[in-house]
């Protein structure tokens, strides 16, 4: 390994990809994987442990997701450039950016994409699929023209829309349903919005929603 090596950790609970990704970035002479995590809280622990240049994160995992690890791993003492891999092309963007991810790439890009991509985080870029670029584009261009009012101007749209949702006493199975996303999908989300308002409970959150005016159809 050369001292001017990438050292990259990889984070994904499929077995699949985590194989494809260490191929795809042993075969470049200037990418090192140091380890491989199969969940968000192995991903925390080896990233303070290793201290990788690079972590390439997914964001569905079962138990703690990529964006709440994102979270803890920029907040801690760690150095790594975080690079958000996922299949998912919807307002998650937005959440990892906020978790402190420098980049974000969807598991379809090619394998030249995502090498440029790991290389440009590691040298302190932030880059995104191009996709994503024009969402947050459009997303920050709305953002601008909004009332500067607004109640939780952390939360992205979707997390919005899916608070709404809580307030008015849905599940997250009703939600995934009425949205047409996965529960799993939901589930992230909702642990995302919770971590946003700085509570704990379903029942702070509807609270939170409801002083704010969400969700008083059904009070």
């Amino acid at each position: 390994m050369s001292e001017h090596s990438i050292r990259v950790l990889i984070a994904d609970d499929h077995p699949v990809f985590r194989f494809g990704m260490r191929a795809l970035l042993e075969s470049q002479p200037d990418l090192v994987v140091v380890a491989e995590a199969q969940d968000g809280e192995e991903s925390v622990r080896l990233a303070q442990s290793l201290h990788p240049d690079v972590v390439v994160m997914d964001v569905n995992m079962l138990g703690l997701n990529g964006i709440e690890a994102t979270r803890r791993i920029t907040a801690s003492d760690s150095d790594a450039a975080i690079l958000v891999v996922t299949m998912f092309d919807d307002d998650t963007v937005f959440a990892a950016v906020q978790a402190g991810a420098r980049g974000y790439l969807l598991k379809g890009a090619q394998g030249d994409e995502t090498l440029r991509a790991i290389r440009a985080v590691a040298n302190g870029e932030v880059i995104f699929s191009p996709g994503v670029a024009e969402k947050m584009m459009a997303y920050f261009a709305r953002g601008m023209q909004a009332a500067p009012d607004t109640p939780f101007p952390d939360l992205t749209p979707r997390e919005r829309e899916i608070l709404e949702l809580v307030a008015q006493g849905l599940t997250n199975p009703a939600i995934a349903e009425k949205l047409i996303l996965s529960p799993k999908t939901i589930r992230n989300q909702v642990s995302n919005i919770f971590s946003k308002l700085q509570v704990a409970t379903r029942s702070e959150a509807i609270v939170r929603a409801r002083e704010a005016g969400l969700g008083r159809q059904n009070t």
